[in-house]
Parts: structure tokens; sequence; C-alpha cells
């Protein structure tokens, strides 16, 4: 059972960045593709990106040009670097990993590929 342990969100203005970190207990993680997913109030879950064990990433629309993934094999890490943010970013955020998929854009897309999940982490951007 892999747990995953999310920190780095917060409160910030328009304008500004946030890194958030989410670390896994055990396993390959050398293997895993990393997710990023979030859920503003009111709505669905909605895909943020997915980087794979070797760095090959893919991005929502919302996210590109502002938001960086990233990996740390070594530390069983993923981050999400955010910048530029907007209050239309406001959500939780939850990473997740999928530790057999196969890294096609139609299939990171979807949360119910991936195995395990991040407990969340609120992302406030006030304007």
């Amino acid at each position: 059972q892999v747990q995953l342990i999310q920190s780095g969100g917060g409160s910030v203005q328009t304008g500004d960045s946030l890194r958030l970190s989410c670390v896994a207990s055990e396993g390959n993680f050398n293997q895993f593709i990393v997710g990023w997913f979030r859920q503003a109030p009111g709505k669905e879950r909605e895909f943020v990106g997915a980087i794979s064990w070797n760095g090959d990433t893919y991005y929502a629309d919302s996210a590109k040009g502002r938001f960086t993934m990233s990996r740390d094999n070594g530390k069983k890490t993923g981050l999400l670097q955010m910048n530029s943010l907007k209050p239309e970013d406001t959500a939780v955020y939850y990473c997740a990993v999928d530790v057999t998929g196969r890294f096609y854009e139609i299939v990171v897309r979807r949360d119910y590929e991936y195995d395990y999940w991040g407990q969340g982490t609120q992302v406030t951007v006030s304007s």
C-alpha cells in the first residue's frame, strides 16, 4: 500500500506562486506515473497534468505555460510548481500515482486509472 503525503498548499494573491509536493512512502517510484488533479467547490475533479517516470509530461490547457511538473525519483517525490496563479485555480489539489499504467494522454487524464491518492491540499488564490 503506497501512501502519498502532500504538502505546499496555502492562500496566495493573484500572480503569486506555490509549489506542491507529493512524497510516496514506498514502491518503485521511478516506475510510477504521477498525476495531479484538482477539485473546486461544486465542481468535478479535473486533470491538471501527469509526468512519466522519465519526465515526459502532459498538461491540461489551463495549466500550460504556468504550471510545471517535475520529479525526484531518488526522493520518491513529485512536484507541481504553479506560477501566475489566478482565482480560478482555487481548489483542492491531489496527487496520485499509477503504478502499472501506460503513459498515453487519453489514459493519464482519467482519474480512475490511478491507484493511490494523496490527501489533498487546499490552494486558495484571491484577487
